[in-house]
């Protein structure tokens, strides 16, 4: 599944950016996609980030061709889109929020407005899609927007804000590498030409302007309500590589082709470069991770209602087959009555408590304990098991 999500975004890139631009520099696009580390090392993770990326690419060009195409219906099939994106990952609504002001602020509220009943129906469908998500969220939260806002809140973030200061930071290098940075920071100027240019009232014209605007407010929105993660941003990545592209063949003139062609060489190599750090660098990793989780939470495993506390609550989760949660959303849960609740501490692992806030979590319950070595990079786990109350 996670191959297929991974090539369902690189032909998407492809095909929009070939719609956008030309087949040749949609070329030029994906391979500078694929060299830079920030995307390609993600890929043996399984994450659902870059699926999503591609059902965002779709939702941002049914927008342009919205308001290029005369009488287009592509509206109601980008709200659909969108609907999917959330299904598939809750982050989305950043992305979606950031994608509806950059909209607005591109083309004005009037061109939308004048969309009437195409707009109508893309609200429609927007809710209808949504329905089964807020009756699941309002049944387990009390809120329609329970769980998107419980989402937010797991950020590990240090205050608000830091998510967009290190975007900053590591904006453009750690994103793209050394040729997708100097693209991007071309996409950016190119933007930045269209923006003096807004008086032009043609909607082919905005288009720079809205991918460009897309990009900023994804970064501004996303720093601001989660902390700094590369991969939450993958959909900036491709609008702005889209937009250095095109602003590298304009300015180039005749010498733009074979410039062109020489990035796509440049990044094939790297490509290949990348693709050696990430089987000898990014895959071992998760590989000696599990060495470690997947023995501890096959022995925790049991027939009657189990939760398990832990670091490492999908992977716990996964192959224990128990409820998972951190110790931060444990502190402020009561578990079910009859439910077998098992501390899981790791000699190497993270987002543990320290003795003083592992007594106020055991509050003086009788507890059994056990010690599972592991040859995983984690090192021995203790399981404390809380006897019941």
């Amino acid at each position: 599944m996670a191959l297929l999500l991974t090539l369902f975004t690189i032909v998407t890139t492809y095909l929009v950016a070939a719609r956008w631009t030309t087949p040749h520099r949609a070329v030029v696009v994906v391979a500078l996609l694929l060299s830079g580390l920030g995307f390609l090392r993600r890929v043996p993770e399984f994450l659902n980030d870059i699926g999503t990326t591609g059902l965002l690419l779709i939702v941002v060009f049914l927008l342009t061709r919205a308001q290029e195409v005369r009488h287009s219906r592509a509206l109601p099939v980008a709200a659909a889109v969108a609907v999917g994106a959330i299904h598939m990952r809750y982050g989305s609504v950043g992305n979606l929020l950031a994608i509806a002001l950059a909209a607005l602020f591109a083309y004005g509220p009037r061109a939308w407005l004048d969309q009437g009943r195409r707009l109508a129906v893309a609200l429609a469908v927007l809710l209808v899609g949504l329905l089964p998500h807020f009756v699941h969220a309002t049944r387990h939260t009390g809120s329609p927007l329970g769980l998107i806002l419980w989402a937010g809140s797991q950020a590990n973030r240090v205050y608000v804000g830091d998510g967009l200061v290190y975007y900053l930071a590591i904006f453009p290098y750690r994103l793209a590498g050394d040729l997708g940075a100097l693209v991007m920071a071309g996409g950016l100027l190119l933007t930045a030409r269209a923006l003096r240019a807004r008086h032009d009232g043609a909607p082919v014209t905005r288009r720079p302007v809205f991918l460009g605007s897309s990009s900023v407010l994804v970064f501004v929105v996303l720093g601001l309500v989660t902390d700094g993660e590369p991969r939450f941003v993958y959909l900036p990545v491709v609008l702005l590589t889209v937009l250095g592209v095109e602003a590298v063949a304009e300015r180039t003139g005749r010498w733009g082709r074979g410039l062109l062609a020489a990035l796509a060489g440049l990044a094939g190599l790297t490509t290949a470069g990348t693709a050696q750090v990430v089987a000898h660098g990014a895959m071992p990793g998760p590989d000696r991770l599990s060495r470690s989780v997947a023995p501890v939470a096959e022995r925790l495993a049991t027939e009657g209602p189990c939760l398990l506390v832990t670091g490492y609550e999908p992977e716990m989760g996964w192959y224990s087959g128990c409820d998972a949660v951190t110790y931060a959303q444990y502190r402020r849960m009561a578990p079910p009555p009859g439910t077998r609740v098992t501390l899981v501490l790791f000699e190497h692992g993270r987002l543990q408590p320290d003795q003083a806030a592992l007594a106020r979590l055991v509050a003086g319950r009788d507890t059994t304990v056990r010690t599972i070595p592991t040859d995983g990079t984690l090192g021995t786990a203790t399981a404390i098991t809380l006897d019941p109350v």
